[in-house]
């Protein structure tokens, strides 16, 4: 037998075969982590299958193993497969995805400077030069850290001339796996407890030892297992000697204890969670989903279930009930948010409900509570997995109920190669595992409501609030433009500050929603016009004044000091135009000075667990306004909230993308679904400067339906999704021309295919620079192709270089 391997290396797409050689056989599996060699390196593999003829004459033999366990399920390789075909993606890439950080390791190549650098010829290119000097300065690096030094910049070219003048040496490593189980030093009784305390008399010269290791054996006997010996050090005062002492006597044993890091142990559960009974809609909609789980038990497939319910209409029971189920019946499940970060709330329901079952998967946990939490998945120890778009690669490996909350929202959207959407694969996932799919939203994608309109999914409605009887809270437009004229200049209309007023007055709360960054949108000088940009990607820099004066770009993050002169000119009278969340926060903390301010927003939630002291703080009641920006629109259950202000509604809704529509109908219906979610009911204001604009009435009278059809209706015209499908080609180079002649010629290439395939029904928009036409330093050009079927156009026809996304969420 030979095994097919995916080569873990990023420019390398299919599968090769090794040989298994005789010191492994037996010992490897189809899903395991190997090392093989690959060229003139040596790569990680995961085995996908095994063939008894190799595809090429003279194999080479598999090296190691990693471990010995296999790091992949059967339907995670089938669902590989399937991701890298359906997104025209390399499977290597879409396996990496399955594996945690840490374990995951792709070959590398070490640069060293050599003896004779001094010779070299001094007329070098710029990046050549800086090349030199990095590794003068840090000594040998390898290709991942230049990267870091270097951004867009293709420094390799640079580092190939250097070595083949010999001023480089080049080494191709394999870094070794950066996890491991982690094991702590504990202590427990080794003798009955009367034998201890027959001992403690003896057990030192002077009365301080005895003293300190007889406390320490009491605690000992006090504790039914075995404990950490920092607890042990704590509660008697002894040290490491002292135990090894009560060691050599045989009274205690001194061993390591492997330990889990689970960040859920810190999570703090008040009561047990209560089951509530469902309303008259979730008991409809629960009884088809529990006839799903019985018709799978029956061997019948049943298609993914939309649960399509206003914000609060409890939608959330209907998971834990369908987790319940799923556990009932011996199997996992996977909860998946669009940003565990934002959901504790959620987080804390599902572990009342299932104490010490949960899982938590998400990019700001550390690399070993990750492969902790991927090791206990894999090992059937957890019957629940809930977290972020990475969280539906855990290897549970008897799957039962796939769950993907507020399915509508962009995270799920994988939007660096490879490209992917979590919702389509989480589908397909279920599909192949013979697993329930529920995909809940109030908002759900015109593309996940249309597929289920046409009888791909079936669609559960919850219409009505459980909290609140009188329904979504009143939305009331506020047309900007007229508040000019009557003189209002401020960032708040009078209806805003009005009901503002009345909301702290009555000591509830309210949040305050802008979707903008910073404190300025940009910076100008009024004398020639001159507007501060960004030098790497052309685009306006942000003011920001947390801690002093600066200026941001939101793409690339370089950061500048405000300037006091215009750099054009020279002029003095430099200005800030628009706004953000930092000036709405510091206006409300000026016009109610005793008003308690939050801000939740990217520059106030680096740090890990930010998001969790904020969302603690308001629900606490430690704070009256919330001020923040689309964080806001996730699904926050917050009972003293009872005014929702959005300062401005019409941010992107200009954007030349056919999907700006979509996204600006979806955030303003949940930042508003915010307001009322309780007995004191609650109100929207909003504020516009187009109130006229049939998103914004829509999403005023909460009216999914009406901007469904409307959005149907202009998507036909276009032949935009769900009426043609979408591939779009990205191409980034540093050199604008040639980004164009790249362009230029894959467009000709393309509409040749079209025509000679007689493709009628397809076309292609573009090449066009991207609307973001350069970032960090790197130009951007795309083609679109739009048709019936592109992907079937472009299999195996794309030339390396190119960046392929299949069904964008975006043509920005």
């Amino acid at each position: 037998m030979f095994a097919r391997i995916s080569v873990n290396l990023p420019a390398v797409s299919g599968t090769f075969d090794y040989s298994i050689p005789p010191e492994l056989a037996g010992q490897v599996g189809i899903g395991q982590l190997v090392t093989v060699p690959f060229g003139r390196q040596v790569a990680q593999g995961v085995i996908l299958a095994f063939v008894e003829v190799p595809s090429v004459a003279e194999v080479r033999p598999i090296l190691s193993t990693l471990d010995p366990q296999p790091v992949l399920t059967s339907a995670q390789i089938e669902l590989a497969q399937s991701m890298a075909e359906t997104n025209l993606a390399s499977l290597a890439a879409i396996v990496d995805l399955m594996l945690p950080p840490g374990l995951s390791k792709q070959a590398d190549t070490l640069f060293d400077l050599r003896p004779n650098i001094q010779s070299l010829n001094p007329e070098l290119s710029q990046t050549a030069s800086r090349l030199i000097k990095l590794l003068q300065e840090k000594g040998p690096l390898r290709g991942r850290q230049i990267d870091r030094h270097f951004a867009q910049v293709d420094w390799r070219k640079s580092a190939q001339m250097l070595v083949r003048r010999g001023a480089l040496a080049s080494q191709s490593i394999l870094p070794a796996p950066t996890v491991r189980p982690k094991f702590i030093r504990v202590a427990e009784l080794a003798v009955a407890p009367e034998v201890a305390e027959a001992a403690m008399s003896e057990l030192g010269k002077t009365e301080a030892t005895r003293t300190r290791r007889s406390a320490a054996l009491r605690f000992l006997m006090r504790v039914p297992d075995a404990v950490n010996v920092s607890w042990v050090y704590a509660e008697s005062g002894c040290s490491l000697a002292d135990l090894q002492e009560l060691t050599e006597r045989e009274l205690i044993l001194l061993r390591e204890s492997e330990i889990w890091r689970d960040p859920l142990q810190k999570i703090q559960i008040d009561e047990a969670e209560r089951r509530p009974e469902l309303t008259a809609d979730q008991a409809k909609a629960w009884d088809v989903i529990q006839n799903g789980f019985a018709s799978l038990a029956e061997g019948k497939p049943i298609l993914p279930f939309l649960l399509q319910g206003v914000t609060g209409s409890g939608k959330t029971e209907i998971y834990l009930r369908a987790v319940e189920e799923t556990v009932r019946r011996g199997k996992q499940a996977i909860i998946l948010v669009p940003e565990i970060a934002l959901t504790p709330q959620a987080v804390r329901r599902f572990l009342a409900r299932f104490p010490g079952q949960v899982g938590l998967v998400h990019s700001k946990l550390s690399e070993g509570e990750r492969y902790d939490t991927w090791r206990r998945a894999r090992a059937g120890l957890l019957k629940l997995v809930i977290g972020a778009r990475s969280a539906m690669f855990a290897p549970l490996p008897n799957l039962g109920l796939i769950v993907a909350d507020e399915c509508h929202d962009g995270s799920y959207y994988q939007s660096d190669p490879p490209f992917y959407h979590a919702v389509s694969a989480a589908q397909t996932y279920a599909r192949l595992t013979s697993a329930v799919c529920i995909l809940g939203s109030a908002t759900p994608s015109i593309l996940q409501r249309y597929q289920a309109d046409r009888g791909a999914s079936t669609r559960l409605d919850l219409p009505k609030r459980i909290l609140n009887a009188a329904g979504l809270p009143p939305v009331r437009i506020v047309d900007m433009r007229e508040e000019l004229k009557q003189g209002q200049r401020g960032i708040f209309s009078r209806p805003l500050m009005e009901a503002l007023t009345q909301t702290l007055a009555n000591q509830e709360q309210a949040i305050l929603f802008l979707n903008r960054r910073g404190t300025a949108t940009y910076i100008f000088c009024r004398d020639c016009g001159y507007v501060l940009k960004c030098p790497r990607c052309d685009t306006p820099l942000t003011l920001h004044i947390e801690e002093r004066e600066n200026l941001r770009c939101h793409h690339c993050n370089y950061t500048r000091d405000k300037p006091r002169k215009c750099p054009q000119c020279g002029g003095t009278q430099i200005r800030e135009y628009g706004l953000g969340s930092e000036k709405v926060e510091a206006e409300v903390q000026a016009l109610f000075p005793k008003a308690r301010t939050l801000r939740w927003d990217w520059e106030t939630t680096r740090q890990k667990d930010a998001h969790e002291m904020i969302l603690t703080h308001f629900a606490n009641h430690q704070a009256d306004v919330l001020v923040g920006t689309q964080m806001l629109a996730k699904g926050l259950d917050l009972p003293l909230v009872t005014l929702v202000g959005i300062v401005l509604a019409d941010v992107g809704l200009s954007l030349p993308d056919p999907f700006a529509a979509e996204r600006v109908f979806q955030v303003l219906t949940q930042v508003a679904g915010r307001a009322g979610r309780s007995s004191r009911g609650g109100q929207v204001v909003m504020q516009t400067f187009q109130p006229e604009s049939a998103v914004i009435q829509a999403a005023a009278r909460h009216d999914f339906e009406g901007n469904y059809r409307m959005e149907l209706t202009q998507r036909e015209r276009l032949g935009y999704p769900p009426f043609g499908r979408l591939v779009r080609l990205e191409i980034r180079d540093q050199d604008a021309e040639r980004a164009e002649a790249a362009a230029r010629k894959l467009a000709d290439q393309l509409s040749a295919w079209i025509q000679s395939e007689k493709r009628t029904e397809t076309t292609l928009i573009g090449p066009v620079p991207a609307f973001f036409s350069k970032l960090d330093n790197v130009y951007r050009w795309q083609v679109i192709v739009r048709g019936p079927d592109p992907v079937s156009l472009l299999r195996g026809r794309i030339p390396a270089g190119w960046r392929v996304e299949v069904e964008p969420i975006s043509l920005l």
